[in-house]
Formats: structure tokens, C-alpha cells, sequence
């Protein structure tokens, strides 16, 4: 990192070379938190900007998949560190989840995706009887 005690040096030709450096970072990877609860996996990830309709999620047994695209816009900037493009994120849970009950919502930028566990996934409780 290179700090200046004096206006930056080439004062025109600097933002022009932090754009370049990153608009090659067109795809990037997805952040995301997994909380295991007693009877459901609860996944969060940022999204911001993006709505519903932008994202496809996927579930087969226990991997969850997301995709989407944050749209880039056609504004110049001096420095661009915000993600643009493509991103696609698979993350293979501990256990399998029940697809037909799984729940997403976007709040405030914020993905929710809770993921019922599988029957067969859950823990049994046997009663025990004493003679």
C-alpha cells in the first residue's frame, strides 16, 4: 500500500488504471454463513442491489446451489471494489435438506435461505422403557 503526503502523482492517469485493475475481476465468489439449527440448516449471504428474480437456487440432496448476476453499470469511476458479473456458489451441506419445504428471502440486501433437514436427517429420539 503506498501512501502520499501530496496529491497523487498523475492525477489523470490513476483512476483510469484502478478501473482497468478491476473490471478484470468480472466473476466473483459468493460469501456465505451456515448456521445448523436442531431441525433445519440456515444460510445467509450478501447480495446487494440484487432482487428475487436475479437469483436461481438450486437443491439436490444435501448441495445448495446459487447463481446470479449483479449488472454493471456503465458509469466511470475513480476506484470500482464493488463485485460486478457473474457469480456461482455450491456448498454441500452436513446432512440432506427437504427441498419442497426449503424458504428464501432477500432483506436489505441480505439472502436468507433456511433448509429443512431430510427426515431421514434428523435425530431420533427412542423411548425407552423400563421393566
Amino acid at each position: 500500500m503506498t501512501f502520499y503526503m501530496q496529491p497523487f502523482p498523475h492525477r489523470h492517469s490513476m483512476p483510469r488504471r484502478w478501473v482497468r485493475m478491476a473490471d478484470q475481476n468480472s466473476e466473483h465468489r459468493l460469501a456465505a454463513n451456515v448456521r445448523d439449527e436442531e431441525d433445519a440448516f440456515v444460510l445467509t449471504s450478501l447480495v446487494p442491489g440484487l432482487k428475487a428474480e436475479d437469483l436461481t437456487i438450486n437443491i439436490l440432496e444435501d448441495v445448495v446451489t446459487i447463481e446470479g448476476e449483479i449488472k454493471q453499470d456503465e458509469n466511470e469511476y475513480l476506484m470500482r471494489e464493488l463485485p460486478f458479473g457473474n457469480f456461482h456458489r455450491s456448498l454441500r451441506l452436513p446432512a440432506a435438506v427437504n427441498s419442497d419445504k426449503a424458504e428464501a428471502k432477500i432483506t436489505d440486501g441480505v439472502l436468507t435461505l433456511r433448509l429443512p433437514k431430510a427426515e431421514s436427517a434428523r435425530p431420533k429420539k427412542i423411548k425407552i422403557v423400563a421393566k
